[in-house]
């Protein structure tokens, strides 16, 4: 009996033991820890990250508009050219022929001429004698037509000079004619030596193309032929080399995400990085958004022009660059971590107060984070639009601040600009958090131990041992 009632009373200690320990346990796993953070007053910039290639500011295809096989190729990868010079040569050989045979033709359309030019002389000499004959014609019928009238000779005698005289009217027409012909060769010959002119012109301005020289001072920055290479120009020129003017001053063309485009202007500070050169940053400036528009993939963007000077050489044409472009900068401003606009503690309400004439509307300020950029910071309305200010409008957020007891309260705030870490607090002198949103506040940027909003209010402790 007394065994008995030993193990009985073993088991209820045991028991005992057991839910004491698992009672402490869920209370202290129940208590409320929060992890925080201090607002502080400080420089603050706002940018756009995006990805870009490394560009010379002037580089030039060269190429040809002639075909044939390349007889010699005068420069290399990274050769300094300078303008006019011969950088490669095609076999010229089919293009002289061809310009001899244009100029034997035009030797010909000026021979052709003189002819033309004898005939209409032939012609005009034609004329003269008609002309002379006529004239005699006619004198030799007046004659006759007199000596008719005095009965000195027959009627039949002054037909017959009249005959004549009609004759030689119709020969000097004729010959006129003629003049008019040669005119008309004389003008077709001096076509002919136009046009042959021209294509002696053309031949030679084919073969002046078979000697490529360089359209720029620059570098040789791609090399596309060998010697003995064939060419072909059809439809459009083959590209033989690229040669970069300058790569001293050279340029990042960036892609620009069409949500960021809007907070772009030219003018603003940019740096970039290149895997190149890890840990090195280079500064450039925003010189050109352009508007023409790239879609892959139904992505939009815009290519924003970043400039930049290549004093050194170290970049070099193709390098993929890191952009962050500067839109905003704050120089002392009070700003809170990120991580406390994400903060929700179920049960604490903050005391109601009016909102600011500049505020975002009410649905925009429930979830401040949700409607922030990709990495994490809440988008400041008016930073999407062109000129917008995160002074001039603001976006409505929440946060959490321990009071001297270590009790939270909540405040909402009004939002300026982030830098994907911090974003600005404006507060208003007159406003009635304006006391305790100070630097060196203490803010709620974690929770744990403790339902939020997010995770309903059910803690869970361990489970009971029996």
């Amino acid at each position: 009996m007394k065994k008995a009632t030993w193990i009985s009373g073993a088991v209820v200690l045991a028991l005992a033991a057991g839910g004491g320990w698992w009672w402490s346990q869920r209370s202290a796993q129940s208590a409320v820890q929060y992890r925080t953070a201090t607002i502080e007053r400080g420089p603050l910039q706002a940018s756009v990250s995006a990805s870009g290639t490394v560009n010379p500011v002037t580089q030039v295809s060269v190429g040809t508009q002639v075909s044939g096989q390349v007889r010699a190729v005068y420069v290399d990868f990274n050769t300094e050219v300078k303008a006019g010079q011969l950088i490669a040569e095609i076999d010229p050989q089919t293009f002289e022929y061809r310009l001899s045979s244009t100029q034997a033709d035009l030797d010909a359309s000026r021979a052709a001429v003189q002819i033309a030019v004898a005939n209409s002389a032939s012609s005009r000499a034609n004329v003269s004698r008609a002309q002379s004959d006529l004239a005699e014609a006619q004198r030799t019928h007046e004659r006759n037509v007199n000596l008719v009238g005095q009965g000195f000779i027959a009627q039949s005698e002054a037909d017959r000079t009249r005959a004549v005289m009609i004759s030689a009217q119709e020969s000097l027409k004729a010959v006129q004619a003629l003049v008019g012909v040669s005119e008309a060769q004389i003008k077709s010959a001096q076509a002919n030596v136009a046009q042959r002119e021209a294509a002696v012109a053309q031949a030679r301005i084919d073969l002046s193309r078979t000697r490529i020289t360089s359209p720029v001072d620059g570098i040789v920055i791609k090399r596309t032929v060998e010697k003995g290479q064939t060419v072909a120009a059809s439809l459009q020129a083959p590209e033989l080399f690229v040669i970069a003017q300058n790569l001293s001053d050279m340029q990042v063309d960036a892609s620009i995400d069409e949500a960021d485009v809007g907070r772009i202007q030219p003018g603003q500070k940019a740096s970039f990085t290149v895997d190149a050169f890890p840990g090195q940053n280079f500064e450039g400036q925003v010189r050109q958004v352009r508007k023409a528009a790239t879609n892959v993939s139904n992505v939009v963007t815009y290519v924003a022009v970043v400039g930049f000077a290549n004093e050194s050489g170290r970049l070099l044409p193709g390098m993929t660059a890191n952009v962050r472009v500067v839109t905003e900068s704050r120089e002392s401003v009070l700003k809170v971590p990120n991580a406390a606009l994400r903060v929700r503690i179920a049960g604490v309400e903050p005391a109601a107060v009016p909102a600011g004439p500049n505020d975002a509307p009410a649905s925009a300020a429930a979830a401040p984070a949700a409607s922030g950029a990709s990495n994490g910071a809440p988008r400041v309305a008016g930073q999407g639009r062109p000129g917008g200010s995160g002074r001039g409008a603001s976006q409505r957020g929440r946060i959490f601040l321990l009071d001297a007891k270590g009790k939270p309260q909540a405040y909402d705030v009004r939002l300026g600009v982030s830098d994907g870490t911090s974003t600005e607090l404006l507060v208003r002198p007159d406003a009635p958090n304006a006391e305790a949103l100070v630097e060196g506040a203490t803010v709620i940027t974690g929770v744990s131990g403790a339902a939020t909003s997010a995770s309903p209010a059910r803690a869970a402790g361990p489970r009971m041992p029996f």
